[in-house]
């Protein structure tokens, strides 16, 4: 995708290097476009941990090229070096993914051959997350062109950033939106804040806002609100865990979204690519880990002053305490169905089985 008329994905390999893996701060947008260089695996790991990278495609990618550096530095060290970057976080599933995919290309190997091997399976796993995005939004945007056609206009509201910058490229819950709006349909999005992190306001209006498309921010307490008011036509939200069963795991307030949805009778499609399966998990509520984030989080927040600065503010009473769950889990009865890159289906073990047959028995 496109900042300022140059191409990205959101992590490559340095050219000019040619080892070196390149990412943007996360943390630094919308205000400034700040790319940081990584050349360690700890780097790597930071960068995951501290949120300089988000959305659970990315976070497998970064780790999959964290992998990489690793190798490069000391191909040794590659038991050592798994499990520490599966720690960084613990609900998106797409880590492990990428890391047990890393896991199988690696650990026969000699040592000598690993670093090539790993950067090789690093690019092959972005490769692979850009071109499931690219289809996720093909087998979405029927869902936004119906609606366009029918009245006119499509008012799509979403939760948290599912778009490029939380995947390599596209997006997932924000790819069909924007291969409607390049098919010229009148898309119009609801973007929640998403707090507390703010992943809403700040990264996924300034993907919309790069790429043209009409957007309106709004607290993440007003989509019920415009439902009822008509003011919204489907809700596409982006995943970090599918259980077997079709329960997603996203990020906190989705539940909410859903039941809202459900409540005034509006479509509620999650998209996600492959990657964010989990076949060992059934039960999402009983079984996801859900990640208990600093509660300064909460009590702080970030933005620009009037006079350009960027400050930190405490917003909360002095001596209150917070509490940060990240993520909450959507029964798969809330949910519409998934957007895939093989097709949409039914959220449930059966829907799942038709899209993934060669999974259906584990």
């Amino acid at each position: 995708m496109k900042i300022n008329g140059t191409s990205y994905r959101s992590v490559w390999v340095d050219p000019e290097d040619g080892w070196s893996v390149r990412i943007f701060d996360q943390t630094r947008l919308p205000w400034s476009v700040d790319i940081l260089q990584l050349t360690t695996w700890e780097a790597a790991a930071h960068a995951i941990r501290s949120m300089q990278v988000r959305g659970a495609p990315l976070i497998g990618a970064v780790a999959a090229y964290g992998v990489a550096l690793a190798m490069r530095a000391d191909p040794t060290s590659l038991d050592r070096v798994l499990p520490a970057l599966n720690a960084t976080r613990p609900t998106a599933i797409n880590l492990r993914w990428a890391l047990d995919r890393q896991r199988a290309a690696l650990h026969n190997l000699p040592v000598e051959a690993r670093a090539e091997a790993a950067y090789a399976e690093a690019a092959a796993i972005a490769d692979d997350d850009a071109e499931t995005c690219q289809r996720i939004g093909e087998n979405g945007l029927p869902l936004l062109a119906e609606v366009a056609a029918r009245k006119g206009k499509v008012n799509v509201l979403t939760h948290c950033n599912a778009g490029w910058l939380a995947t390599v490229d596209w997006g997932t819950a924000l790819a069909p939106i924007y291969m409607a709006h390049d098919a010229g349909h009148d898309v119009h999005v609801w973007v929640d804040e998403t707090r507390p992190r703010n992943q809403g306001a700040a990264l996924t209006a300034f993907e919309l806002g790069a790429h043209g498309v009409p957007h309106t921010v709004i607290a993440d307490n007003a989509g019920g609100h415009l439902m009822q008011h008509g003011d919204v036509d489907l809700c596409i939200v982006g995943t970090d865990r599918v259980t077997r069963q079709g329960d997603v795991a996203n990020k906190i307030g989705t539940y909410l979204k859903a039941l809202a949805a459900r409540d005034n009778g509006i479509p509620f499609w999650v998209a996600l690519p492959h990657s964010t399966l989990d076949w060992r998990v059934r039960d999402g509520v009983a079984e996801i880990p859900i990640e208990e984030r600093s509660g300064a989080e909460v009590t702080e927040l970030t933005g620009r002053t009037a006079d350009g600065r960027i400050e930190t503010v405490r917003v909360v009473a002095e001596g209150s305490a917070a509490a940060n769950p990240a993520f909450d889990v959507t029964p798969a009865r809330l949910v519409t169905g998934l957007i895939t890159e093989r097709g949409r289906c039914e959220a449930s073990e059966a829907g799942l089985a038709a899209m993934y047959p060669e999974f259906a028995g584990q």
